[in-house]
């Protein structure tokens, strides 16, 4: 029976993340490693939508990652990443621009500093850069990267085999593009900087478990992880 359970869990879960179509760099959740252990796992982060500055239009990105999160101390994580992400950008007027999948890295740490019975309550700082392939359009050469900031504020509530959390984020993401040698950085929308967290952690056995989080208000996106614990 409880086999058959997770199954359930595992089928309705992958359904969700195959079929929402609703984010700055992923949060975790506020299950963290204890002192000298770490977790490691699988995941898929995709940003649907997010606006830029001025003319510049949106972005969407898809990231793939190997991550790593090390329990410094019991109350203070840190996490590692690293896999290939793309980047497609879409100008105001104009025709999107797809650079295919390449480096893409990232690091941040998160700070528990509320453990109470089934509350748990997460600061965390992560940043993703993402370093796709350069594409060459009219005969110049376009190259980009992505860097994606923020710092969040989790609350969860631990049930026996699922850990609900909620939050809020305050981020920004970078587009830097260059057209040839010619050089521009763009901000997002910075009116629409701050957003919500939403998530799940569900236990598939004693040591592992399925995260899922979605990220909406300032920008629209996703992510999926299997995590192992050790």
């Amino acid at each position: 029976m409880e086999n058959s359970i997770r199954r359930i869990i595992l089928l309705v879960t992958l359904s969700f993340w195959f079929h929402l179509t609703p984010l700055a760099a992923p949060c975790y959740g506020t299950k963290m490693p204890e002192e000298g252990r770490f977790f490691w796992g699988f995941q898929t982060h995709s940003i649907f939508r997010r606006g830029l500055e001025a003319d510049y239009g949106k972005l969407r990105s898809t990231q793939h990652f190997f991550q790593f999160s090390y329990g410094i101390w019991d109350w203070l994580s840190l996490d590692l990443k690293g896999g290939a992400g793309n980047i497609k950008q879409h100008p105001i007027g104009s025709d999107e621009i797809d650079y295919n999948s390449s480096f893409a890295g990232g690091y941040g740490i998160r700070l528990k500093f509320c453990d109470w019975e089934r509350i748990r309550m997460v600061f965390g700082f992560q940043h993703i850069s993402i370093h796709p392939r350069s594409v060459r359009l009219g005969g110049l050469k376009h190259k980009s990267v992505l860097d994606d900031w923020q710092v969040s504020l989790l609350a969860s509530y631990d049930f026996s085999k699922v850990t609900p959390y909620l939050g809020a984020k305050f981020s920004r993401v970078d587009y830097i593009h260059w057209v040839e040698d010619n050089r521009k950085r763009r901000m997002s929308d910075l009116t629409k900087s701050v957003g919500v967290v939403c998530g799940l952690d569900i236990n598939l056995t004693e040591k592992t478990w399925l995260n899922l989080e979605g990220q909406f208000i300032d920008g629209q996106a996703l992510a999926c992880s299997f995590n192992f614990k050790f």
